[in-house]
């Protein structure tokens, strides 16, 4: 369960600190920062079996990387 918890937030906090990188167009951190955000949710999401946020997770992933090579 404490593994649960830490990868809970420290997502958090990185998709915040992504936000904020974004906002004051920090290039290409911002990219990093919200890539690492959604993939920390995406394994935590696994961990507790809840698909919708896997779904959530894995397709902004998926825009990211795209956005990443287009």
């Amino acid at each position: 369960m404490k593994l649960n918890f830490i990868l809970k937030w420290v997502a958090c906090v990185i998709t915040l600190c992504g936000a904020l990188a974004t906002s004051m167009r920090v290039d290409p951190l911002n990219i990093y920062l919200l890539n690492t955000g959604a993939l920390l949710y995406l394994i935590w999401s696994l961990r507790i079996k809840e698909w919708n946020l896997v779904v959530i997770n894995a397709g902004l992933l998926a825009i990211y990387i795209v956005g990443l090579f287009y």
